[in-house]
């Protein structure tokens, strides 16, 4: 493979894989040899756009082909990729332009039936210094033009004015320690954190997971997890490049077409939160399908329950289910392993893998992991990332789980109030925050309900100081959060349970004890 990183790891794909298939999108298919010619022309425009080594590309995209070209492109380029989450609304991701000092953004002009670019614009009309190149791209029908910007068309036909000398001789020159991209994921303090990863550390993670799965050139991997998201980025399309699978995105969840391609494109290797498996698993046309060719699904994030393993393997067919567990901060700490027992894959998220050390501190039951693979820093923060990582190397992990006797864990309390929502992590004091500015909320505390569909959902405490109903708390949430953030019911009370020092006691709301 040579040097671990992502352009080593992309040309060694394009020698060992050649004509394997190595992205599917529609009607657009590209083997490993097409893949890295494309990959190359999207570097080179980069290039003739200004972008150097060690800046920043921002990427706001659905999972589509766009946006394994527009990373891999500014990989190529020497650039760290800042994945964008796409359901953040245009102040959450003028936000992270800002902190990252982005100097590219490819984003879509149309996605949901929003003009994401449009909100962008509309939350900083004065632009976004250092912004200088913005491509927008056309997913759902042709695109009026939009004031500097280049569509995706007129940005790739950039790629001539770079001799493609150039740009190999900038992708030799990416080391193992650079930083290649910068994941924000929000804090308890309610404000996102940008975290630095090395090509080193996507490298060695993704072929750990590709080693826990058994992945080859014959599998076929619908990505369903978001790219933005470290297991659809790194567990998805970094693991395919490294083992010749083939790369099937879906750009939203939709059980039909889910069904619709894994027959039509024998997808043999299906990852997702629970509630995918769930969905599939109560879908009426499901019978009429041929599924036969699924054979490793990896989930968590969630609760997994045994009856929910055993109708995977019985009933979609799986021959191998698996549980991990991770964080942004670290990606795959702990994986289970093919031949696991149904019990130990719903009841524990693995043992550890990736280089990673797990460990219980006695006095809190907190999970601290260490390893090669720990993030190299939060972006611009010195501070929290030395509360993060101690002195030691150990990474807390804001988590409480147990180790049995064979080294898997179990996941049993979070330190942190985070909940998740449909596999998203949901930090309630960002959503407090919001609330907090909505005239008529006196108090607010928000945690996380179970839901049989999306695992948990937002629920807010309103201590209301005026009139004010749920539609108007709910409506508020709208414009400013993205949805999975979103509360999905508010409850208003007298007060907040509180502590002597004046901690909302969140145990209690959650036991409706108020």
């Amino acid at each position: 493979m040579g040097q671990p990183t992502i352009p080593g790891v992309l040309r060694a794909a394009a020698e060992r894989f050649g004509d394997v298939e190595a992205l599917v999108d529609g009607s657009v298919r590209l083997d490993f040899t097409g893949l890295l010619k494309r990959v190359q022309s999207v570097a080179l425009a980069f290039a003739a756009r200004g972008v150097r080594p060690g800046d920043r590309v921002a990427v706001n995209l659905p999972n589509t082909w766009h946006w394994v070209l527009a990373a891999l492109g500014a990989h190529y380029a020497g650039a760290a990729v800042v994945p964008v989450n796409t359901r953040f609304t245009g102040v959450e991701t003028v936000d992270l332009l800002r902190r990252s000092r982005a100097r590219a953004l490819v984003v879509a002009g149309d996605f949901l039936g929003t003009d994401r670019y449009a909100g962008i614009r509309e939350a900083a009309p004065d632009g976004v210094p250092e912004l200088d190149t913005v491509v927008r791209v056309p997913l759902e029908g042709p695109l009026p033009p939009a004031e500097g910007t280049l569509s995706w068309d007129e940005f790739e036909a950039l790629a001539g004015q770079v001799p493609l000398a150039q740009i190999e001789a900038t992708a030799d020159a990416v080391k193992p320690d650079d930083v290649s991209d910068i994941l924000f994921t929000s804090g308890t303090t309610g404000r996102s954190k940008g975290v630095l990863s090395a090509h080193r550390q996507v490298v060695e993670i993704a072929a750990a997971w590709g080693e826990c799965g058994r992945l080859t050139e014959a599998d076929r991997y619908l990505v369903i997890n978001p790219f933005f998201h470290s297991f659809g980025y790194k567990a998805g399309i970094v693991v395919c490049l490294l083992t010749g699978a083939t790369i099937v995105p879906q750009a939203v969840f939709d059980v039909k077409a889910a069904l619709e391609v894994i027959e039509r494109e024998r997808i043999s290797v299906l990852p997702g939160a629970p509630t995918i498996f769930q969905t599939l698993l109560h879908e009426p046309s499901r019978a009429g399908r041929d599924l036969s060719s699924l054979r490793l699904a990896v989930t968590g994030a969630a609760p997994v329950p045994v009856s929910l393993v055993e109708r995977m393997r019985a009933e979609l067919g799986f021959e191998t289910v698996l549980t991990a567990y991770g964080l942004t901060e670290a990606v795959v700490v702990t994986m289970c392993r093919p031949g696991d027992e149904a019990e130990v894959i719903s009841r524990t998220s693995g043992r550890a893998a990736a280089g990673f050390e797990v460990a219980i501190r006695a006095e809190t039951g907190e999970i601290v992991v260490r390893g090669p693979n720990v993030m190299l820093g939060y972006l611009d923060d010195p501070e929290a990332t030395a509360k993060a990582i101690d002195a030691d190397g150990w990474l807390h992990t804001g988590d409480v789980g147990v180790l049995d006797a064979d080294g898997n864990l179990t996941i049993t309390d979070r330190l942190k109030d985070m909940y998740i929502c449909g596999g998203f992590n949901v930090y309630p004091a960002e959503v407090e925050q919001c609330l907090g500015e909505l005239a008529g909320v006196r108090d607010v505390a928000v945690i996380g309900v179970p839901d049989e569909r999306m695992g948990e959902v937002g629920k807010a405490f309103v201590v209301a100081d005026g009139p004010l109903d749920e539609q108007a708390v709910l409506g508020f949430c709208r414009s400013r959060l993205a949805n999975y953030k979103r509360p999905r019911s508010v409850e208003f009370v007298g007060e907040l349970p509180r502590n002597a020092s004046g901690k909302v006691l969140k145990r209690l709301l959650d036991k409706e004890k108020i």
